[in-house]
């Protein structure tokens, strides 16, 4: 019941360090005990007033204890930030990946307006993007967007950027849906929507639109 976790923090700490380093203290705990001492452990170190060096692979357990957060890859620091601004301000296409779910859709830089720019994607569609990375005419790029920016239906309607797809596949989750979405050129994405918005409003097999905000749609350079 983490009591082997609670032990082992109580002996780092009966010293007085200024610095604790934690390495996958977790892991080994079931997901809603593991919840419950992530929220401890902050606490702990919030009154204590010490840094925690904290080492996971949980990317949503880095998000709920930290105040900052570095990504590594192969032993580099890819972006160090606070975590929402890791989540929403990727610094590069690796980091959008790494944190969270993300879909990338692959295309070409077609012109740049200060901080958007309109891109082509691979199958065809065109869409308008935040600028992410420095970007010029003809370049390749990755757009960035999470799974629960993008809108369904109707609610897309209003959206700058519309996309035409079909419904692959539907899974509920409680107090949200997850929904596949094969785009045009046979792309999917994945879209997660509140479920109480969108019982029984479509099949498996419909054609459906989505729509993604340009604020909400990143544009980074291929990693």
């Amino acid at each position: 019941g983490g009591q082997q976790q609670r032990v082992a923090l109580a002996r780092a700490l009966v010293f007085g360090p200024e610095l604790v380093l934690m390495d996958e203290p977790l892991g080994a705990l079931d997901k809603q005990l593991r919840e419950h001492m992530q929220f401890e452990i902050k606490h702990i170190q919030q009154s204590l007033g010490i840094t925690v060096v904290f080492v996971t692979h949980d990317q949503s357990e880095a998000l709920t204890m930290s105040d900052r957060i570095a990504v590594f890859d192969q032993g580099i620091i890819q972006q160090l930030a606070d975590p929402a601004t890791l989540y929403e301000k990727p610094a590069n296409n690796f980091v959008s990946n790494f944190i969270g779910e993300n879909n990338a859709l692959e295309g070409t830089v077609e012109a740049v307006e200060g901080q958007t720019c309109q891109v082509k994607l691979d199958n065809g569609q065109r869409v308008t993007a935040t600028v992410g990375n420095p970007a010029s005419k003809g370049a390749r790029t990755v757009v960035s967007v999470r799974p629960e920016c993008i809108q369904l239906n109707v609610q897309s309607l209003g959206c700058a950027n519309r996309l035409g797809g079909y419904v692959r596949e539907i899974t509920y989750l409680g107090d949200h849906i997850r929904v596949r979405v094969d785009l045009a050129g046979r792309k999917e994405i994945v879209v997660k929507a509140p479920a109480a918005q969108h019982k029984h409003r479509f099949d498996p097999g419909d054609a459906i639109h989505v729509g993604i905000n340009p604020e909400q749609l990143l544009a980074l350079a291929p990693s």
